[in-house]
């Protein structure tokens, strides 16, 4: 029968711990690297608006209005790199007068996402839009790609990180590293993109020309990349 005071620890799963032995010990760290980086795309979502009081007008004007900035999303070309529409809804406003209901309004709504890869247009593409009528931008949303070689650096220097530590151990020891025995990521990066407030803005004109907007001056936020690894090595008997 094994002696509880002499039975080795166990992890979650029910497996022992690799103490390793007096000759060939296993040494157990944690290796972690935080850099920055430039935005790769910017994220703007733009909402398309109508409002009136037939059905079938409202939307006719919503349809007039999504086409139109559609049209001078895409008018940017390869500054565009994607181009989504997402929900649309057309709601009544319902009113109670007396003992019956009816129909106050029709209020319409379309909401577009602009990826965009050229910030110098972003500005630009951003006050025209805001410029339109009934239409709100919101954003942008600065980002990295997922195969962006940010990641790839930062999980390269928590590896590095993760061997001088081991290293630096085994000589505070008098002994050196002599294998290693496992490396396992733990999530690596934490590349979601943290959304940066940028200009937000509100177009309600409801006819008439408009004076042109200035482009507005965007200044894309550096993004946070954080990698982390556990490794285990084993080292050269101790000199203790």
């Amino acid at each position: 029968m094994t002696d509880p005071d002499t039975r080795p620890a166990a992890l979650p799963h029910g497996t022992p711990l690799p103490y390793g032995t007096p000759d060939a010990p296993r040494l157990a760290v944690r290796g972690e690297a935080h850099i920055e980086a430039d935005p790769e795309i910017a994220r703007i979502d733009i909402t398309v608006q109508a409002r009136g009081t037939d059905r079938t007008a409202t939307l006719k004007d919503l349809t007039h209005r999504n086409d139109q900035a559609l049209a001078l999303v895409k008018s940017y070309g390869d500054a565009v790199e994607k181009v989504d529409t997402g929900a649309f809804s057309v709601t009544p406003e319902i009113t109670a007068k007396g003992r019956h209901e009816r129909v106050r309004a029709y209020h319409g709504r379309v909401r577009i996402t602009a990826t965009l890869t050229d910030f110098t247009a972003l500005g630009e593409l951003t006050t025209r839009l805001a410029d339109l009528d009934l239409t709100r931008v919101d954003g942008p949303w600065w980002a990295l790609r997922p195969d962006s070689p940010a990641h790839r650096e930062a999980r390269r220097q928590a590896v590095q990180e993760a061997v001088q530590r081991a290293r630096e151990y085994a000589e505070a020891l008098g002994a050196r590293l002599d294998a290693l025995l496992e490396i396992a990521d733990t999530g690596a990066e934490n590349a979601t993109p943290m959304p940066v407030p940028g200009a937000a803005f509100r177009s309600a004109a409801y006819g008439g020309a408009a004076e042109s907007a200035p482009a507005l001056d965007l200044e894309p936020a550096r993004q946070e990349v954080y990698a982390q690894v556990n490794a285990r090595f084993t080292m050269t008997r101790p000199q203790l």
